[in-house]
């Protein structure tokens, strides 16, 4: 099983950015795009672990839920990650709550830790992955993108739990919901 840590944005964001994303192709055709119904933040990638480590995964997260208080962030903008001329991946601001945020990723990133989980950057940077490019070398079309999305703001989403996923291919597979039910 290909696992990560994530937490879902809710339907007003899903439904900007399917649009965003539908304007977006025509300007980097050659990128692979998010799909919309998939947006999300991830807090930690797990890689592929074998399902007998489920309940101890299940376990350490369960944990996480109640120390933790719903919360709200914004998206909107854009920016690149690569070479300013051959950008790699596009993705757009997370604003907001955003100390809730990377309070919950610390939390669970915690956690895993003990279960072997090593983050895969020290400092966590909250941003919403929307498309990458094909190409090793990049993509130059993705810096157009970004340049689209500089004035665009794709909503505001309550973040309320803290998802398991489960990668198959294209799609996220909830795999463990954890409310967050900390009083605010």
């Amino acid at each position: 099983m290909r696992l990560f840590t994530a937490v879902t944005l809710g339907d007003v964001i899903e439904a900007h950015a399917a649009e965003e994303l539908s304007r977006l192709r025509a300007l980097a055709p050659t990128a692979r795009f998010v799909r919309a119904e998939g947006v999300h933040l991830t807090l930690v990638f797990l890689g592929e672990v074998e399902p007998s480590r489920l309940p101890a995964i299940r376990e350490a997260l369960a944990s996480v839920g109640p120390r933790h208080a719903p919360f709200t962030l914004s998206v909107g903008g854009g920016g690149t990650f690569g070479t300013p001329s051959h950008p790699r991946v596009l993705w757009s601001h997370v604003r907001g709550d955003v100390e809730a945020l990377e309070a919950l990723q610390a939390d669970a990133a915690a956690q895993l830790l003990p279960l072997g989980f090593e983050p895969e950057h020290r400092d966590y940077a909250p941003h919403l992955t929307l498309a990458r490019a094909k190409a090793p070398r990049g993509d130059p079309a993705l810096l157009a993108c970004a340049q689209a999305l500089a004035s665009v703001e794709l909503g505001e989403g309550r973040v309320d739990r803290l998802v398991l996923f489960e990668s198959r291919g294209p799609d996220y597979v909830p795999v463990v919901e954890v409310p967050l039910t900390r009083a605010g």
